[in-house]
């Protein structure tokens, strides 16, 4: 196909009147003139051309080449260059893919012209025409080649739209660039090849982990590939340091990745760590602080990196914070950009460690402070003599600096995670002056009173800084909340003498906050921020002895209450990084294979803050007072702080809702779990241990609930004594020998150890006051410390996982000495390993009825049923063995164990994935037959959540669905596949289909394009 030059003859005319050069048309001409000496041909990926002359294809090479040297950044927005761009692109493809030698060279230096040259959004939809034959050279003989293609496809995927990564991972994919990327790095090792061939090799792998998961589990899994970098990263060049720790970041994005990386972890770490010298470039310093990052995106990281080099790790931190001088009040871009970096890995202190030991050590408190004020002349010598309204008064006055602006989000959080986190002794003149701490407390205390002030102009429509709102507020309350007394007592006395030089009421403010969101009326909903702010305030407001009977008369208690009750009805799920952008960590949306790790208040942010401050009003008042005459509202306030314990997600609101339970005289810890097994202790069927205690009955208990819950009430020689399953069976048919006697100390009080053994089975008890000193004394010498903490009515340390009701240690090698029956999988296969505790040669699993009978009606009708299978040692369950694991997995613990997912999960064939899903689908029914409604749904949500992101495996699943009578499923199944109901009628797959499922999906289809507006075809 020939492009028409005649036409076009009077629009370059006036084309060249609206401001393009005439030497521009000219080359233009030239350029489709030469053009024409090939084929022009369209596809679905664009317009394409074909040269099968040599000379021709470097005539065209030229010709482009030339008429990208005469455009300017005016003409690129002209129309003759806009329209050109597909041409050009298509034209260099086809020479790139031809791979004439002769060529091949000229034309990878121009594709890496157009990709500087022209605007990313003129070459978007032409990506593909490029991507194709780049990805193919990258292996290219001719090393300049190679490296254009790399250098290319590096300027590609940095300003490629989201929007297409889908379309060109599947041509990466196809093309297999990240094996040959990887093929090439290792080649630099072993061949004499040019620094600029690794740095773009590996700049352009780099690029390709971090924006698609699915590409790291090749090179985590490349033992060889890592080695390799290893040795690559002793090379002294900052260059190739700076790439390899790019490398390492992107792997580290996935957790396996993470933790392949720190399997031999001392030698990353010091090159991590030595990379945040100060005596280096900055760029290697950035790449140091964001591996860093990535490493210690968990808890778990964190600890294995601060387990190989604590103290260094958190003095180079605290030293890169402190690196910094503005010149005449401005701050150089790449020192905030490192700044910025630092402090975000400066928020590993939101987890406890020895590393906080360090960070005070190497004084980040006086760092911190230098970041709040700047290089002020307000230094601490200065402050050193002033008194605390003085001090007050002086710091307002260099307050409001804005050089360092951007980073005093990040400063407030760091000083609240270091209060929250230290121990009950700390003192900050320890490691230094307790001036400077005290200053940095009146800053943050100052800034608490502009959060309030932020949200009522918000509010009022007002434009204020609002981005150190939240995080000033948040780090007054951790302080307040800090288990170091020294912390607490001091942000009380500092922030209750701000508010009252400040001499202005906001509890009023903060309180009415309140009433307008519980009141019903939808238009006078305040704004998420301002209820953050509000309970926030309010919840360090109740904590001030000066202030707690005010916020009392204002009718704090009843607001509150009533707060609380709304968010119950209508929760409000927040995710913090809506009230907080800084939060955002920039690498979570990159990552993969990350288990979930939410904060302690997690997305229920506004009732934690709620049932604090709730909680410190009810301790200031007494809580009979509070519910006097009022008995139904006691009771529907039990009952909601009940469901807080037993359905919330996450940790804090669950431990502050048992701390007021606490008030009510409802102690310990509430769960769904432990609901069901509250009966277990009045029932002795099962009970295999006595407890004697002097001048009393017996009481029998459950070998294998002390052991999780209370090892410390069985002896030593119990819980070592090993027996076979089998003998454990004819010990249980003779009742003398039945029971294992344990003799308590002559001290125990008996209403005491029933209180304990209620809590031991149901996670809680309800006790008068009298008793709670015993208690107290029986649980410490249990080791039980949560339940010592809470009967000692101390606030929970932020942080704090609420106590689990979890058996599933049960299921090792000391619960098996009291097991008194197997399971078995119906379709079991051979046991490659003998056990210990009997003869059984298939795969089985020693459990208890103790655990079975609460947590599953069924079996408990059949232990209990007096008919043969009662009696029987080994019960077989109709499932295959991986269901049987995940059945009982649930049953010891209420957790339903997930398939795997991310990267590990994008690579598994379809095979694969429906060998991960068949369990659930099994387990789907087996629920529905043993009347496991909450595991039935479990399953169902899980199979739904992956067939609405992998359709295609729906055909799959709904034969076996069918074949197991779960017709709900069917339905769901037959909905995924309605859209492609014509594409797959005429396949393989779909004719193995029951003729019934067929007509199932047929109707499914009919009423999706009914829905959609289009007429079957």
């Amino acid at each position: 196909m020939r492009l028409s030059s005649s036409s076009s003859s009077s629009k370059q005319g006036a084309d060249n009147s609206r401001g393009i050069s005439g030497h521009v048309m000219t080359l233009h001409q030239r350029l489709y003139h030469v053009l024409n000496l090939g084929t022009r041909y369209c596809n679905d990926k664009g317009q394409k051309w074909h040269y099968s002359d040599i000379e021709i294809q470097r005539v065209v090479i030229r010709s482009v080449d030339a008429f990208l040297d005469s455009i300017s950044g005016e003409s690129l927005q002209h129309q003759v260059v806009k329209e050109s761009v597909g041409d050009i692109v298509g034209a260099v493809g086809s020479i790139l893919a031809a791979k004439n030698e002769a060529t091949v060279r000229l034309a990878s230096d121009v594709a890496v012209k157009i990709i500087r040259m022209i605007p990313s959004s003129k070459l978007q939809p032409h990506f593909s025409n490029l991507i194709h034959p780049l990805s193919y050279l990258l292996c290219y003989r001719q090393l300049r080649v190679a490296i254009s293609c790399a250098s290319s496809l590096n300027l590609i995927l940095s300003n490629l739209s989201s929007k297409r990564e889908k379309e060109v991972w599947e041509i990466l994919k196809t093309t297999n660039v990240v094996g040959d990327l990887v093929e090439n790095v290792k080649r630099y090792s072993t061949e004499n090849k040019p620094i600029e061939y690794f740095q773009e090799m590996a700049s352009l792998l780099s690029k390709i982990l971090w924006r698609w998961p699915p590409s790291r589990i090749h090179v985590w899994t490349d033992r060889r590939f890592l080695n390799i970098l290893d040795t690559v990263n002793l090379n002294p060049d900052c260059s190739i340091r700076i790439a390899v720790m790019q490398l390492f970041s992107a792997l580290a994005l996935c957790s396996n990745g993470a933790n392949r990386l720190l399997e031999d972890g001392e030698g990353l770490v010091k090159i991590m760590v030595d990379s945040l010298d100060i005596s280096n470039p900055y760029s290697l310093q950035i790449e140091g602080l964001r591996l860093a990052q990535c490493l210690m995106t968990s808890e778990q990281g964190c600890s294995k990196i601060i387990k190989l080099s604590c103290e260094p790790i958190a003095k180079a931190i605290v030293t890169l914070m402190s690196n910094w001088s503005s010149d005449a009040g401005k701050l150089a871009k790449c020192q905030m950009s490192i700044l910025v970096e630092a402090c975000r890995l400066a928020l590993i202190t939101r987890w406890e460690g020895d590393h906080h030991f360090y960070f005070w050590k190497a004084g980040v408190d006086g760092v911190l402070l230098r970041l709040v004020i700047g290089n002020s002349d307000t230094t601490q010598q200065s402050l050193h003599s002033l008194s605390l309204q003085e001090q007050i008064i002086k710091l307002e006055e260099v307050f409001d600096t804005d050089v360092l602006l951007p980073l005093r989000p990040y400063v407030w959080d760091i000083l609240g995670c270091l209060a929250a986190n230290c121990t009950e002794d700390f003192f900050p003149e320890m490691h230094g002056n307790e001036t400077v701490y005290n200053v940095l407390v009146v800053c943050a205390c100052l800034a608490f009173v502009e959060s309030i002030l932020a949200s009522r102009q918000i509010s009022q429509g007002s434009i204020c800084h609002s981005s150190e709102s939240e995080p000033a507020s948040r780090a007054v309350f951790m302080m307040i909340y800090s288990p170091c007394k020294y912390i607490s007592s001091k942000a009380i006395f500092i922030l209750s003498e701000v508010l009252a030089l400040k001499k202005k009421d906001y509890v009023g403010y903060l309180l009415d906050s309140l009433k307008a969101a519980s009141s019903g009326n939808k238009f006078g909903i305040p704004s998420n921020f301002r209820l953050v702010i509000s309970l926030t305030s309010l919840a360090c407001y109740s904590a001030l002895p000066k202030y707690q009977k005010h916020v009392i008369q204002h009718g704090g208690i009843d607001v509150l209450l009533s707060f609380i009750s709304w968010w119950l009805d209508n929760p409000v799920h927040l995710n913090r990084s809506s009230v907080a952008p800084h939060v955002q960590n920039p690498f979570s949306e990159r990552a993969c294979c990350w288990p979930s790790s939410e904060d302690w208040e997690g997305e229920d942010m506004l009732l934690l803050f709620g049932l604090v401050a709730l909680g410190e009003l009810i301790n200031a008042e007494s809580c009979h007072g509070i519910f006097q005459d009022q008995m139904e509202l006691r009771a529907a306030f039990i009952r909601d702080l009940l469901e807080i314990c037993i359905n919330s997600s996450y940790s804090g609101p669950r431990w502050y809702a048992a701390y007021i339970l606490r008030h009510l005289g409802l102690y310990g810890f509430p769960s769904r779990f432990g609901r069901e097994f509250h009966e277990l202790l009045a029932d002795n069927e099962h009970s295999d241990v006595e407890l004697i205690i002097k001048n009393q009955e017996p009481v029998r208990v459950h070998g294998v609930i002390l052991l999780v819950r209370c090892p410390k009430l069985l002896p030593s020689k119990v819980l070592l004594k090993e027996k076979t399953f089998y003998s454990s069976i004819k010990q249980d048919s003779d009742s003398c020998n039945r029971f294992t006697k344990v003799r308590l100390s002559a001290h125990v009080d008996c209403q005491s150890l029933t209180k304990l053994l209620e809590y031991i089975y149901s996670g809680s008890f309800e006790a008068g006051e009298d008793l709670l000193k015993k208690l107290k004394i029986l649980a410490k010498h249990c080791n039980l410390q949560p339940l010592v903490q809470l009967l000692s009515g101390r606030n929970p340390k932020w942080g704090t996982p609420f106590p689990s009701f979890d058996f599933t240690s049960a299921l090792g090698p000391a619960g098996r000495n009291f097991s008194d029956i197997i399971l078995e999988a119906e379709t079991s296969r051979p046991s490659n390993q003998d056990c210990d505790s009997c003869t059984t040669s298939v795969l089985h699993l020693h459990v208890h009825k103790a655990i079975l009978s609460p947590s599953c009606e069924y079996l408990r009708a059949l232990f209990q049923s007096g008919m043969q299978e009662s009696h029987s040692l080994t019960i077989k369950v109709p499932v295959c063995w991986d269901s049987l694991v995940k059945l009982v997995s649930w049953f010891y613990s209420g957790e339903l164990p997930r398939p795997i997912s991310g990267c590990l999960w994008d690579n598994l064939s379809k095979e694969e994935k429906l060998h991960e899903l068949e369990p659930y689908v099994e387990l789907c029914s087996l629920a529905h037959f043993w009347l496991l409604e909450d595991l039935h749904d479990e399953c169902f949500r899980l199979i739904v959540s992956i067939l609405d992101t992998c359709r295609y495996l729906s055909i799959k699943i709904i034969q076996m669905a069918a074949n197991l009578n779960q017709w709900k499923l069917v339905d769901v199944a037959a909905e995924y596949l309605a859209p492609m109901y014509h594409h797959l009628r005429n396949s393989v797959e779909f004719d193995a289909l029951d003729e019934h499922l067929i007509e199932i999906i047929r109707a499914a289809s009919v009423q999706f394009s009914q829905r959609n507006g289009h007429l079957l075809s």
